[in-house]
């Protein structure tokens, strides 16, 4: 897969993940909306570390910057 998450996007990604799970455990560690989270978080966590984000590439968008070769 074409790679699209740039580092600033990667950066967010992994700090975003933990925070995600802290609150999924504040509210409840069994309910639906935790679970959601932890989904959530493995998600973030996935995409960052394959830098590719499937729900950019329908869109063309891409958070990682050009090559100069590619200009």
């Amino acid at each position: 897969m074409k790679k699209n998450i740039g580092s600033t996007d990667r950066t967010i990604r992994t700090i975003l993940a933990p925070v995600l799970v802290v609150v999924g455990v504040l509210v409840g560690p069994g309910g639906w909306p935790a679970i959601v989270l932890y989904a959530l978080a493995a998600i973030l966590l996935a995409t960052a570390a394959v830098s590719t984000c499937p729900l950019y590439l329908p869109f063309g968008l891409s958070t990682r910057p050009r090559s100069a070769a590619g200009r």
